[in-house]
């Protein structure tokens, strides 16, 4: 591969932290501070060294603007190369959830196993066999530019009691916390109302979809979702 290509396309580690990196960037809406080395690499589950090694690389190929002790961010060609990996994970989670009936706990972890090796045009075929879905089996939006990546949205926790929502995205992806937010019926789409807030930084008390639950704080602060009005969401009640 020529030296000015193997530069313009990331590999398959490059594009996975520019995935985290666009993650954490946009996770609870556009951040005004860089990503620090250490938030990467507790969300990738690596070192920090690694990690600043990493953010060297990806800065000498344009990829993320670093500054030691600083952080770094994307730069528009890095936000591009984020977007295009995040849109296939996120056309592959939904095969395996809608083609092939694995539950949407399991479908992170196996998508990243072999998405890097899905070719183009294969991808824009499963996206057509699929009927072109709009997001991804956690709630995300499955992107055609950066800013649609993550939705407008707002953690449960930040709710008020009365107020109705619905369940827009999880923002853990891992197996365990997935199966245990799905066996409290809080997938994306479900209809939430806060029924009680403990003071102090208790649990909250909610219904969903009609079935009174009690979540802690850290579970209410991974799950996001889209205020709805009191009306519509008392449907079918």
């Amino acid at each position: 591969m020529p030296e000015v290509e193997s530069k313009r396309i990331p590999d398959r580690a490059a594009r996975e932290y520019l995935k985290q990196i666009f993650k954490l960037e946009e996770r609870e809406g556009p951040r005004e501070g860089p990503v620090q080395t250490n938030e990467l690499a507790h969300a990738l589950g690596l070192t920090a060294p690694a990690v600043t090694d990493m953010a060297k690389k990806l800065a000498e190929r344009g990829l993320v603007d670093y500054t030691p002790y600083r952080g770094l961010r994307l730069t528009p060609s890095g936000k591009r190369e984020a977007t295009r990996a995040l849109r296939r994970h996120r056309i592959v989670e939904r095969f395996l959830t809608d083609m092939l009936g694995f539950p949407w706990s399991d479908a992170h972890d196996l998508a990243s196993q072999f998405e890097h090796e899905v070719p183009d045009e294969v991808e824009v075929r499963l996206y057509a066999a699929l009927h072109k879905p709009a997001s991804c089996p956690h709630g995300f939006p499955i992107p055609e530019v950066p800013e649609d990546s993550f939705p407008d949205v707002m953690t449960l926790y930040e709710l008020e009691p009365g107020e109705v929502s619905e369940v827009a995205t999880v923002l853990e992806e891992g197996p365990d916390i997935v199966g245990f937010i799905d066996s409290l019926g809080l997938c994306p789409g479900a209809r939430v109302e806060i029924l009680q807030k403990m003071p102090f930084d208790g649990p909250v008390v909610l219904k969903v979809e009609g079935i009174e639950r009690t979540v802690g704080q850290r579970l209410a602060q991974i799950v996001t979702v889209r205020p709805v009005p009191r009306d519509r969401g008392s449907k079918g009640r």
